[in-house]
Order: structure tokens, then sequence, then C-alpha cells
């Protein structure tokens, strides 16, 4: 295997000779218009409609004076880059967009939209939570893997579309997600719930319950993980994660819905009979949705002895090799893969290349939502409802 200096990608070259984006061609601004300016318009609409486009979780913790003062900010930031773009591009559409968003986003009455009288509990899509998780994991990310990527690769790499659909899809339908994953905990193991055990939880100082809650919750996704590689028929699905060829923040987007739903349901059983406190839990729930876009990324960072104690993009990536996905299961403690036999972490290497031999996946979100279920053939002819797992 490849030394985190010999390990580029093919395409690499090409990257330096063709920049993505040229100082002044006007490309990055019309680029960062068009997202701002969505952005915003998104931000006005959850405003008009709260009821149906935000989330009563976040909802109840806004700080509603930062929520608007960031509406502004964004929305003026979409019409300033867009002019630029205009100005510099050759391709007025990027620039046009953007500023098309914003303008619309004032016409409808910008961040100044009145939210009015208690807000009625219908099913909605959480469009706050996608805006907001977007945009600060692009703000942090996007940079971090331009100045220290470990490989060169564009923002726009091949598949992120895919992966934002994925990304999308996920954020907008929490609700609908959380509640299948969390539902067959309190039906299947009511049972097991003591009250006495779970004062006694409860009763422990919280950085105690975050770190036991963390524990226990990745030892059972650990072997929710295992089951979707040694079972052909979940391997299916998981092979949709495995599919991405390039690794960035967003590829960690890049999962099944059916995937989603039994690893999290896997994970919550302890987390429901342990009655860890609340507190503990929105913490080790922030925690593994950061560290999941973390050990996905494009970084270099090997994070010293800290990658032998937490999960790290240099540990999960092994787990997405081309050649050896048997290795790394667990999403935040390399403890876990040693206990099990299955810990790789070879020194300074890092994996050659992604995805999976013979690329069975399609590309397009929706081609890989039905592609589990879908009959296909995978590259050696064998009917795919006996797909080939990475460990045959």
């Amino acid at each position: 295997m490849s030394s985190a200096g010999q390990g580029r990608h093919p395409a690499d070259a090409t990257l330096r000779r063709a920049p993505e984006f040229r100082f002044g061609d006007g490309k990055l601004s019309g680029v960062l218009s068009v997202f701002l300016g969505w952005l915003g318009l998104g931000g006005v609409l959850a405003l008009h409609f709260p009821q149906y486009l935000s989330s009563p979780d976040l909802r109840s913790a806004y700080p509603m004076a930062a929520i608007r003062l960031l509406i502004d900010v964004v929305l003026f930031g979409a019409i300033g880059l867009g002019v630029v773009s205009l100005v510099l591009s050759r391709r007025k559409s990027r620039g046009l967009m953007g500023l098309g968003a914003a303008v619309l986003a004032f016409v409808l009455g910008g961040s100044r939209v009145a939210v009015r009288g208690d807000i009625p509990e219908v099913p909605y899509v959480a469009l706050d939570w996608f805006l907001l998780s977007l945009l600060l994991l692009a703000l942090v990310f996007v940079p971090l893997e331009r100045i220290f990527g470990r490989v060169e690769q564009r923002v726009f790499r091949p598949g992120w579309r895919t992966d934002l659909a994925h990304f999308g899809v996920s954020h907008l339908l929490v609700q609908v997600t959380v509640l299948l994953a969390t539902v067959p905990a309190a039906v299947f193991f009511r049972w097991a719930v003591s009250d006495r055990l779970q004062a006694a939880v409860a009763s422990q100082p919280l950085w105690l319950q975050f770190v036991e809650a963390m524990f226990v919750a990745d030892l059972f996704a650990y072997v929710a993980h295992r089951l979707f590689h040694e079972i052909p028929f979940l391997w299916r699905f998981h092979q949709i994660h495995h599919s991405s060829e390039q690794l960035d923040w967003l590829a960690s987007s890049r999962l099944h819905v059916v995937d989603v739903v039994v690893t999290r349901a896997f994970g919550f059983v302890p987390l429901y009979v342990l009655g860890f406190a609340n507190g503990a839990i929105v913490a080790y729930l922030a925690w593994a949705s950061f560290q999941a876009v973390l050990i996905h990324s494009n970084l270099r960072a090997r994070f010293g002895p800290l990658r032998y104690l937490l999960a790290t993009p240099q540990f999960h990536h092994w787990h997405h090799s081309a050649t050896l996905y048997d290795k790394n299961f667990a999403v935040h403690l390399p403890l876990i893969d040693k206990l099990f036999g299955t810990y790789h972490l070879p020194g300074d290497e890092w994996p050659e290349a992604y995805g999976i031999q013979g690329r069975p996946v399609p590309d397009g979100y929706l081609e890989q939502l039905v592609y589990p279920l879908s009959g296909r053939r995978d590259e050696r002819g064998a009917a795919d409802g006996g797909a080939t797992s990475p460990r045959r």
C-alpha cells in the first residue's frame, strides 16, 4: 500500500494543470453566490412556513435574532458575490442565479418575516436542519480540505450531486428516520428497562455518561455494521456507502436509508435501556454527527497518539479501501475493533484507492435507492440477490 505522500489519485496531475477555480475568473464568486442565495431563500421560506419546513426541537432552541442576522448576511453575501461574478465571468448564469434567489428572498420579506402565534404540530420536512448543517459543514470542511487535503481533488468532484441528494434526504426527513430508528427499541426492549439502573446511570457526571454512551452505542453499531458486511442481502444496501471512489466530508452522507435506520436503531438500544440523561445523549449525538463527517473527510492529519483512541480519517479510510473493507468497523473507538480482531492502522500508510471493485453500484441517487432490490447483476455475473460481500 502506498504512503500518504504516494497515495495520489491518477487525476492529481490534471487537477494541478487545470485548477477548479482561478483567481479573477468569477467562477468561485458565482458558485458562492448560488450557494448563499439558495440557502437564504430556503431560510426565508422556513420563516414563512415553520410548521412544515422546520423542526420543532430546533425551533424551541433558536436564538431568533442571531438566525435573522445570519439570513441577512447570507443574502447580502449572495448579492455581492453575484455582482462580482457578473463583472468577472463570461458565464453569467451563476451570478444571475445567486442574485435572483437573493432578490426573491427579499421580495418575500427576507429575514423580517414574522413568526406569529403558536405553531401547530404537523408532519414536516426539516429544511432548517438541512440548511444549517450544509452551511456550517461546508464552511468548516471545504476550506480545511482545500488547505490540508491528503489528495488533490475538486470540491465538485464526481458524484457530489449524488452525495448532496443523500445529504438532503437524510436531513430533510430526519423526523422519519429518527422515528423508525427509535421506535423498535421502545417496542422490543421495554422489558429490559430497569428504573433502578436508569436512575444510577443518570446520576453519574455528564462527562462520564457521554463516554459510556459513546462506547455502548458504538459497540452495538459495530455489530450492525458487521452484519451489513457479512449478510449478502444487507451488503447490497451497504454497498451504496462503499461505492464512493473519492472521499470527503460530503461522502459521509452516501448511505441508503435502510442502512441509516437499521444502524441507528442498533445504536439507540443501549441508550434507551440504560437511560442516559438527555444532556449526555444530546452531546453524544452532536459528537457522533461531527465525527461521522470528519472520518470521511479528505484531511491528511493523523492526529498523533489520539488516532489510537478515537476514529480518524486515516483509520476509517482503510475501511473504504478498494481491497480491504473488512477492517475498522467502529465509528468512534478503535478499541472496539481491537477487541474483535478487525483493527488495521499500518503506520503512516493510506489506501491507494477507494470504492468497490467492478463498480456494481449505479451513480445516481434514485438508482442507488432502488439498487438493493433491483436484481441487477454484479461484475461476476452472479445474481445480485447473492451479491458478493467484501469478505468473500
